[in-house]
């Protein structure tokens, strides 16, 4: 894993601990009777999503190889 990669995986952790926290946060109040338990429900889906496609795709990239055929093409 390159430093970059590194870089991506621990922003989408935290990204994805901050959203599971919201989650959590909305879910102990009223979510479909107040508007903040609304809202926070709703933030906390969207920042646990981006955290775990953002790490997803860091640790997908970091550990496949490129496709010789698509190689190929840049080459040439």
């Amino acid at each position: 894993m390159t430093g970059t990669n590194i870089l991506f995986v621990a922003v989408g952790a935290v990204a994805g601990l901050a959203g599971l926290i919201m989650l959590i946060a909305a879910l102990r109040g009223r979510p479909g009777e107040s508007r903040k338990s609304t809202g926070l429900l709703i933030a906390g889906m969207m920042a646990l999503a981006f955290g775990l496609v953002l790490s997803g795709f860091a640790i997908a990239y970091s550990t496949t190889k490129p496709y010789p055929e698509f190689a190929n093409e840049a080459a040439q």
